[in-house]
Formats: structure tokens, C-alpha cells, sequence
């Protein structure tokens, strides 16, 4: 693992010299060459980075909605200068790690035909690309290929770990572009390959937290490829889109085939759930894909369908939300699967987001992998 003290990862230039360490050999200067200035809001703790899928685009925004970062053309740029249908986003210091996955044929308006784009990328804040995985365009397995890589984490070693669904496994990559383990891997046994795995996410305990979507569960698999323990919420869980471990050991799933976030304990038991769908108003299936617990004990929920992001309390109830209001209308040839509050605004939120897959708060790693090790022991 490599090691740098808190304030020098903080910084720009700590950053630059970490990804040069760990093996990019030219990093794009993290000063603009068009000389324009970062809002001075940019990657502050409490912030919000937002996913906005079919946007094409991810946004840093503060706790009101106001939009003081971005990354894409918005939804009419289909572009390798976007990120299209970006599913996931993770601030890395000063940088930003974004999935794209394309858009499949039939599902916008804007792009009847789909577009591919098989990219994990890094941009640095002046969005400048500084590292990629995966080509625009081009959907395969092959050496620095990907189809549909809907999540990437970035781990403290400063490797990225690839929820590639396409492929059905999980990789984790090296910098270089060496695929350096996956899963299933050395695993041929037929109950553990994976069905359209949506995330991955590593443990404290050195093993990885995979949402197997297409199998209803979730997966907790050692470095050597074995399944130590399996989620399920006692058989209730539909896609499951998003796992991650809580401090007190509990674990929480996004239960996208039920618009549900469920915490369960050790032994599969549910302690906690919130369903997306209950509003009047909603879309029928909204299938969230996002459910992140927060330090102060809200959980930030991506309610994909009905074009919002909500801050839902322990007592269920929303707290903040990010996007136009629900309408309980869709738009014309969309079948009801997506709410008529799209929008898309270079200022705020409020004027709506489209498809949202992803949110989480800048600073808060609460559940998730931390890109770096914040207490700097000798931890995984």
C-alpha cells in the first residue's frame, strides 16, 4: 500500500505524485490549460457526487442542490467527451472515478439505437481524462476491454476493482491495465459464477462485497475465490443492485426488484428497510440502484426511475431530495418506466436529473471502501 500523509493525499499535487508512483507514467496537469478556475465550493466535505445516467454527465453538487462541478455534455452528447450512462462516480483526492456503461437500444428518446461505452475513467478536476480502462465504442473481454462495467472502486493500493456485468465477473486492475484477480476466477463451482454483478466493494477484512443482481443476492468472497457467506434478506431480495458493510457489521442491500434499501444483520435477518415506491406518485418500479449509509445515520438512496436522489432518516423519513418533483405522469413512449420529471439544468438539481443511478457524499465512506487508508494502520 502506498502511503502519504492526510493533508499531502488532500492535495492536487499529492495525488499527481501518488497515480505517477503507482504507474501512470504521464498525468494531464491538474492546473486548466484554458485557464479556467474551479468554484471554490469544489470536493468539500458534505458535497454531493451524483451519477446523473442518462444525462451523460456526473455532478458534484452542495447539500442545496447547487451544481459547482461537472463532467459531460448532457444528454444530447453522445460523445467520448461524456460519459454515457454513467452509472457509477468516486472522488479520488482531487479526482474523479466514473463508470460508463452506454445506453442500451430502446431506452431514451435521445439514443434509440444505444450507444456503447465500456470506460472506467479518471479526470482530473479540470476533466481532463488520466487514466482509462475500457474504450468507447468497443464492448469485449479481451485486454483493456468491457461491456457494461457498471461500477469501479477504487482501492487503497491505488488499483480499481471492475464490476464488468457484460462479463459477468468482477476484475481488479492495476493501473498499468493488468488485470491482477477476478472473480469467479479459480471458482468453477455453478452455484458461484455471477449473473449481471452490479457493484464490488472491499471489506476491512480483505475480502469483496459483491450485488449479484441477476442471482438475487449478495456475495462475500475471499481473495482466494471461495464464498464465505451469502445475503439474500432470508430469500425476500429481488436485483440486487448495491452492497456494502456497515460498521456494526450489519450489511446493507439495494433491492432493485423490490425499490427497496434492506439492512440485515450477520445472520440474514432484516433490521432495517425503506421502500422507494410507496409515495402515490411514484413510478411503479422505480428500482433504486444506490442505497448508502451515511455517518449520521441517513441513507442516501439513487431512486433511479423516479428521476431523484432522496436522504431518507431512520424513522423513513426523507430528509432531502435532489430532482424535480414526482409528477405520477411518464413521458410518451417510454412504456411508464421513466417519470416525466426529467430535467437537466447546468446550475441546479432542482431542475431535474434523469435516471440518477448513483450518489454518495463527499468525505463520507461510511460502508464503503475508502481510497485511501484514512487511519494509515496496516489494514487491507
Amino acid at each position: 500500500m502506498i502511503k502519504q500523509s492526510k493533508n499531502t493525499l488532500r492535495s492536487a499535487e499529492g495525488w499527481c505524485s501518488l497515480l505517477a508512483a503507482a504507474g501512470i507514467l504521464v498525468l494531464a496537469g491538474t492546473a486548466s490549460a484554458d485557464g479556467l478556475k474551479l468554484n471554490r465550493h469544489f470536493n468539500r466535505p458534505g458535497n454531493l457526487l451524483m451519477a446523473d445516467q442518462f444525462n451523460n454527465r456526473v455532478i458534484e453538487t452542495d447539500p442545496a442542490g447547487n451544481i459547482v462541478w461537472s463532467f459531460g455534455l448532457g444528454p444530447n452528447d453522445f460523445s467520448a467527451k461524456s460519459i454515457i450512462g454513467v452509472n457509477d462516480a468516486q472522488r479520488v483526492g482531487p479526482f474523479t472515478l466514473m463508470a460508463g456503461t452506454g445506453t442500451p437500444p430502446g431506452v431514451i428518446p435521445q439514443a434509440p439505437d444505444g450507444v456503447a461505452d465500456n470506460r472506467i475513467i479518471l479526470v482530473n478536476p479540470f476533466g481532463h481524462i488520466v487514466w482509462q480502462y475500457g474504450q468507447f465504442g468497443v464492448t469485449g473481454s479481451g485486454p483493456n476491454q468491457l461491456s457494461t462495467p457498471v461500477q469501479c472502486t477504487w482501492l487503497p493500493n491505488a488499483h480499481v476493482l471492475i464490476s464488468d456485468q457484460g462479463n459477468n465477473r468482477i476484475i481488479e486492475v492495476n493501473l498499468r491495465k493488468q488485470i491482477v484477480w477476478q472473480f469467479p476466477g479459480s471458482d468453477t463451482n455453478a452455484s458461484d459464477q455471477l449473473s449481471s454483478p452490479n457493484s464490488a466493494e472491499l471489506l476491512e477484512n480483505g475480502h469483496i462485497l459483491i450485488s449479484d443482481e441477476g442471482n438475487s443476492r449478495a456475495l462475500e468472497v475471499t481473495r482466494d475465490d471461495q464464498v464465505v457467506k451469502v445475503f439474500t434478506a432470508g430469500g425476500t431480495v429481488g436485483a440486487v443492485a448495491f452492497a456494502s458493510r456497515l460498521d456494526n457489521g450489519d450489511t446493507l442491500l439495494t433491492d432493485a426488484g423490490n425499490s427497496a434499501a434492506v439492512e440485515v444483520d450477520a445472520n440474514d435477518n432484516i433490521v432495517w428497510q425503506y421502500f422507494t415506491d410507496t409515495d402515490p406518485l411514484s413510478v411503479p418500479a422505480p428500482a433504486p440502484t444506490r442505497a448508502i449509509r451515511l455517518k449520521n445515520g441517513d441513507t442516501l438512496i439513487s431512486d433511479q426511475f423516479n428521476n431523484r436522489v432522496i436522504r431518507v432518516s431512520l424513522a423513513g423519513v426523507i430528509v432531502a431530495d435532489y430532482g424535480l418533483p414526482l409528477t405520477g405522469m411518464t413521458l410518451p413512449g417510454t412504456g411508464g418506466v421513466i417519470g416525466s420529471n426529467v430535467g437537466y439544468d447546468l446550475h441546479t438539481t432542482q431542475n431535474g436529473l434523469y435516471s440518477p443511478y448513483d450518489a454518495k457524499i463527499i468525505g463520507d465512506y461510511t460502508g464503503l471502501t475508502p481510497p485511501f487508508d484514512f487511519d494509515e494502520d496496516n489494514d487491507d
